[in-house]
């Protein structure tokens, strides 16, 4: 099909859509006879006449998991007199309102899971749900503090009642999350009961009391703690609400400002401030019980990698946690000692339990045997996880019950750590084994799995990765580069589009402004202005700024794609689990690079070095057109990729730098392309005419290799404990780690002082011990043959006394 005759469709769809009057009325995402309500439709020209009205954008568009938030419904207009109920996930209703200027609100309610939820909102009191849009429910710990109420000094507040902490407790929030003059100030409460891991195991948050009404809307409210009466001290888990002073006491669903949950600490009973050891002691105990009962998570759960470096490289498995972030100044409440944390990002199969992870300033793992600050495995995901809303898979709060409390209870309100310890005990990383990656970037030039590096300057869209076994498809797309509007025989990647099993299809392209990088999920374009953390079908998101975006997958597999300049460069990581099963342009990832490079029909290039069959082979892995998981939505794009073939054969790159001494640019090239990878560098400045590309092409071969030296694997003999009646010194346990040993006084060390981990994963010399020392044995064999004699001498008297009487 024609450029004009796409236009000519276009125009006449969008016509008929107007003359016949279809709606998107309860056809959000739909595209109709005559007309669209898909959200490609505004880019396309071809939406409904009420596309806007009825499928909805709100502002904003996400909000606390515990609700409260006020949003604006966008472009929507409603009528003084409307009855507006907004329904999320189907299920949950909330009453909204129209303001001044006739724009329609919604109240978010307290939500059990995290995640994009649908929206429906009626007009006529619930008759009808016609507008439909979608709200993102973020987990407390990662919303931004703009959107919360915030407990000045949290540890105080978490530590009131223990010995030398009291005094004046202050809540602070930003005023305009509540619209009102006076506000209540309301302790909610959360506790989960029922038989665990059982359809009676429930999670609930409940109204508790009211710490003040009508209070003056100021941002601030400070108060000296009280021991809650009523019974309502037994409750230790909870959060502060602020909202507006017009509603009855504890009415659900209504604007509000949440603080994060918390161990109550500060409403306590008596017995609690008067011996908070004991007290906390008491219930350690219980807790101790209560898991000798529980189900063995620790089998499932992931191993911890071995170093800092691997850790945080390993992006498709571990995700920084925001309570020990070194890029925040390492604040380690929970883990003293360490600089960094990590967590798995998906939880474990059948429990839903978590794995946690934490590193010193050496890089290496800190273990809960050495120290309080220890990397701990969780009974529930602090993250929660699919399909949320009963325990222990609540986002957050299941954590608090199972895994933080506890932590409150044996090791910050008591000195009692061992039983902790002794249920949550960090696993080493002997059975950890670092991803395999693989790099695409520049014009575009590509890394395999097995570390073949070659070219490929083809036009089109191909795949990239495929896993029947995993269900994983990456599929890249390449544009023609032009330099001052001319187009040069050299392409560069522009987009990836990606699915594993069913679900939700992520595509991350350059934006149309040259300075980032625009992501869509199942064709729609995603914002992350109020949030860089996103759960989705199957699928996690994390952007922390518009150039650098991660895909993570429930296989492991994760997605790095970042904008350098004019390019983009995408990472693909992959566990242990995925090899013999990839196919694609980044290869075989079997450790064999022979095969790398296999056409689609299974024939192997036979000369690596020869461009036209490596250009041969990679035209072979041209996307399907039932397969591609692209998005259309612009004239270029329809008719560059969608009613061509997926591979342009017109299109002829130049496979190899021209030798030219008067070239303009050689002493550019000279100067930027040196050291390894340089070949690469210098086919984008010559060939793609771009110095910048040539740059960018540099710094992301250079990041790829560092990547790769952060994942070599490492050397682990385990974790060494310290003799009975002795000591060790030294934490590490990798190859090379020595350990020390001695005994206290006293005691004599027998086997190795010193043990050295092996290549091999074994420590070398003998197990230590340490044994009493000679003299004190003689002196105990004196002291017993002593005590014998006297024994015998003794029943001689007595005898002989006996005698004499008779």
């Amino acid at each position: 099909m024609t450029r004009s005759t796409v236009v000519i469709f276009i125009f006449l769809v969008s016509y008929i859509c107007r003359t016949l009057g279809e709606t998107c009325a309860e056809n959000c995402g739909k595209k109709l006879d005559s007309c669209s309500c898909h959200p490609t439709c505004g880019s396309l020209g071809s939406c409904c006449s009420d596309y806007k009205e009825y499928c909805v954008d709100t502002s904003p568009y996400s909000g606390s998991i515990l609700g409260g938030t006020d949003f604006v419904v966008l472009d929507a207009d409603f009528n003084k007199s409307s009855h507006i109920v907004c329904r999320f996930d189907g299920k949950t209703n909330t009453v909204g309102y129209v303001d001044a200027d006739g724009k329609g609100h919604c109240i978010s309610p307290l939500l059990y899971e995290t995640g994009w939820v649908s929206l429906q909102i009626s007009s006529n009191n619930g008759t009808t749900f016609n507008r439909a849009g979608s709200w993102l429910s973020v987990h407390t710990g990662k919303l931004d503090s703009r959107f919360k109420a915030i407990l000045v000094n949290s540890t105080k507040w978490q530590y009131y009642g223990t010995p030398d902490v009291g005094g004046i407790l202050q809540l602070t929030w930003n005023t305009t999350l509540v619209n009102a003059e006076k506000v209540n100030i309301e302790l909610w409460g959360y506790r989960e009961t029922g038989e665990p891991y059982s359809e009676s195991w429930q999670g609930e948050w409940l109204y508790l009391y009211s710490l003040a009404k009508d209070h003056p809307n100021n941002g601030s409210f400070s108060f000296l703690p009280k021991i809650a009466e009523d019974g309502f001290s037994s409750w230790e888990l909870g959060a502060l609400r602020v909202s507006s002073s017009i509603y009855p006491d504890g009415m659900w669903n209504v604007q509000a400002a949440w603080s994060e949950d918390h161990a109550l600490a500060w409403h306590l009973e008596e017995s609690f401030r008067q011996n908070s050891t004991g007290w906390a002691l008491d219930k350690c105990l219980a807790w101790d019980q209560l898991e000798n009962q529980l189900p063995n998570f620790l089998t499932e759960i992931i191993d911890c990698p071995c170093t800092l470096a691997q850790a945080r490289a390993d992006t498709g498995r571990f995700h920084t946690d925001y309570g020990c972030d070194i890029e925040k100044g390492s604040v380690c409440t929970y883990h003293p000692g360490s600089v960094h944390c990590v967590r798995a990002i998906q939880a474990s199969p059948k429990y839903g339990a978590g794995q946690q992870c934490c590193y010193d300033s050496t890089g290496a793992q800190v273990l809960t045997a050495d120290s309080i600050g220890g990397s701990t495995p969780d009974r529930a995901h602090d993250w929660g996880s699919p399909p949320f809303k009963k325990p222990p898979r609540i986002p957050g709060q299941s954590h608090w019950v199972y895994d933080v409390l506890s932590f409150y209870y044996c090791c910050l309100w008591s000195d009692n750590c061992n039983y902790y310890f002794k249920h949550r005990p960090s696993s080493d990383c002997r059975r950890y084994q670092s991803p395999r990656s693989a790099v695409v970037f520049g014009d575009p030039h590509f890394i395999t799995f097995d570390d073949v590096s070659y070219s490929f300057n083809g036009k089109g869209e191909y795949t990239l990765v495929r896993s029947e076994k995993k269900q994983l498809t990456v599929q890249g797309r390449t544009e023609p580069v032009k330099d001052s509007g001319v187009t040069i025989n050299a392409t560069k990647l522009t987009a990836v589009a990606m699915r594993e099993e069913s679900s939700d299809i992520i595509e991350v392209r350059l934006n149309g402004r040259n300075d980032g990088l625009e992501v869509l999920r199942n064709q729609q374009t995603l914002s992350f202005a109020e949030q860089n953390w996103m759960d989705l079908q199957g699928v996690f998101l994390f952007s922390p700024s518009s150039t650098n975006v991660t895909v993570m997958f429930p296989s492991g597999a994760g997605v790095e794609v970042r904008r350098r300049g004019e390019t983009m460069t995408t990472t693909v990581l992959l566990p242990e689990e995925f090899k013999d099963s990839t196919v694609g342009l980044l290869g075989k990832m079997n450790g064999d690079a022979k095969d790398d490079l296999t056409l689609s029909n299974g024939q192997l290039v036979q000369n690596h070095s020869n461009p036209e069959e490596l250009f041969s082979f990679g035209a072979s892995w041209a996307v399907q057109n039932t397969s591609a998981l692209f998005t259309y939505d612009s004239e270029y794009l329809l008719n560059t990729y969608y009613f061509v073939p997926r591979h342009d054969p017109s299109f002829t790159p130049v496979f190899s730098v021209p030798e030219n001494p008067d070239d303009p640019l050689n002493n550019q090239a000279a100067e930027i392309c040196t050291g390894e990878g340089s070949q690469f560098c210098r086919y984008d400045v010559l060939v793609g005419r771009s110095p910048l590309i040539g740059n960018a092409t540099r710094v992301s071969f250079q990041s790829h290799v560092s990547l790769v030296d952060d994942l070599k694997p490492v050397i682990s003999c385990g974790w060494l404990p310290p003799p009975v009646n002795g000591k060790k010194q030294g934490t590490t346990y990798l190859q090379g780690a020595k350990v020390q040993f001695s005994c206290d006084e006293g005691y004599t060390l027998r086997g190795s002082e010193e043990r050295t981990c092996q290549s091999n994963s074994r420590w070398s010399g003998e197990d230590t011990s340490c044994v009493v020392s000679n003299n004190i044995a003689g002196i105990v064999a004196g002291s017993v043959i002593g005590a014998l004699t006297l024994i015998v001498i003794i029943t001689m008297i007595i005898l002989h006394s006996r005698k004499q009487k008779r």
